[in-house]
């Protein structure tokens, strides 16, 4: 399988796409060697995703209403994460999490600190009656397996009609969910983003040159989880963050084999 190869950061810096494969493997080697730790690296990415709904805002004259749509694992506490930022700087933030009582660990600790905010959170049941001007998805990530089922499909196809019949603008952080981090493709009900800031590397299936990522990932951007420049090299990768902490990506049409 041909998969495409690389991007071009906004700095002019050449990172190479990785598959889900490669991701988890680099996600091991920060937890268990190199670091940074699972939580330094969570509020890493919140706070990146707080920034980059903020930009999405800049220039709004009103003051939007954010929902945030977050899964149980290491995806859904960087949304919980980016919501505390948020609600800290006076948005109307809404969190809605998939499956409150599955939280465990590093995303059940984003969880309670979000508790302390003027945010608001609803169940899946109550998400139906609420209108946002601006979704966050952060329900699945890389982790994507096979078709979304149950609550996670229901809080999907709420957050496409929210696009679709009101306009609502779409962030995804890493990939938007239901759509496979390796190849593009989306075995079932997927989110199609205006915005999807990915982590660390940027993910094949992310790529223009994917049938689906070309209208799913909208404009890709770069988000930094603080991974030390060694653990780059071992993915033949310099550090894509020059000036910033997030930084815009231009896809390059090389492909190289799947391994």
């Amino acid at each position: 399988m041909s998969l495409p190869g690389a991007y071009r950061t906004e700095d002019g810096v050449i990172v190479p796409a990785i598959t889900t494969e490669e991701m988890r493997e680099l996600d091991a080697i920060a937890t268990g060697e190199t670091g940074p730790n699972l939580f330094q690296m969570m509020e890493n990415a919140g706070r990146s995703l707080a920034d980059v709904v903020i930009a999405e805002l800049r220039g709004s004259d009103s003051s939007p209403s954010v929902v945030v749509l977050a899964g149980t694992g290491g995806n859904g506490g960087g949304g919980m994460c980016a919501a505390r930022h948020l609600a800290n700087r006076g948005l109307d933030v809404t969190l809605c999490v998939s499956h409150p009582e599955r939280l465990q660990g590093v995303p059940e600790a984003q969880r309670l600190i979000y508790g302390h905010t003027s945010g608001a959170a609803v169940d899946t049941a109550h998400l139906a009656s609420l209108q946002a001007e601006v979704v966050v998805d952060a329900l699945i990530g890389y982790s994507l397996e096979d078709a979304p089922k149950a609550e996670v499909r229901d809080m999907i196809n709420w957050a496409v009609d929210q696009r679709a019949r009101f306009g609502a603008r779409v962030v995804s952080l890493d990939l938007p969910s239901g759509v496979d981090a390796t190849t593009g493709e989306a075995p079932g009900a997927h989110i199609c983003a205006d915005t999807t800031l990915t982590l660390a590397l940027p993910k094949t299936g992310l790529h223009p040159s994917g049938e689906l990522a070309r209208s799913c990932a909208g404009a890709v951007r770069l988000g930094d989880i603080g991974l030390p420049s060694g653990l780059y090299a071992r993915f033949g990768s310099p550090i894509p963050f020059r000036t910033s902490f997030v930084v815009d990506l231009e896809p390059l049409g090389a492909n190289r084999s799947a391994s």
